[in-house]
């Protein structure tokens, strides 16, 4: 098993960035698949961004194409979701999460594919 804590939250102004931070301990996180999902209160919690084992393709909605970038290091167990040009519509608690199961590219987008996942970490915009 892998346990995950998300770090880098914070309270920030509209157009402001903020990179969270996803360590792993446990098990080699280069075994693992890893995503990153987002609820707001009173909403469904919804996938943000994952990224493959290897770090070699990642994928993201369609509401952070193009701001957000999902990243790797495996050598320091850590996941990184670099968020730029941030809305008060990215307000939300931001959770890592974590699977060793096969991996297709459309599986990345659904919570029930994960097995692992952190405590969250408050991301709060301001207009």
């Amino acid at each position: 098993q892998v346990q995950l804590v998300e770090s880098g939250g914070g309270l920030v102004q509209d157009g402001a960035s903020l990179r969270l931070s996803c360590v792993a301990s446990g098990r080699t996180l280069s075994d693992y698949a890893v995503g990153w999902f987002r609820q707001a209160p009173g909403k469904e919690r919804d996938f943000v961004a994952g990224i493959t084992s290897s770090g070699r393709s990642s994928y993201y909605a369609d509401s952070v194409k193009g701001r957000f970038t999902i990243s790797r290091d495996n050598a320091k167990k850590m996941v990184y979701l670099q968020m730029n040009s941030l809305k008060p519509d990215d307000t939300a608690v931001y959770y890592c999460a974590a699977t060793r199961t096969y991996s297709t590219a459309s599986s990345y987008y659904t919570s029930s594919h994960y097995d692992y996942w952190g405590q969250g970490t408050q991301v709060t915009v301001s207009s």
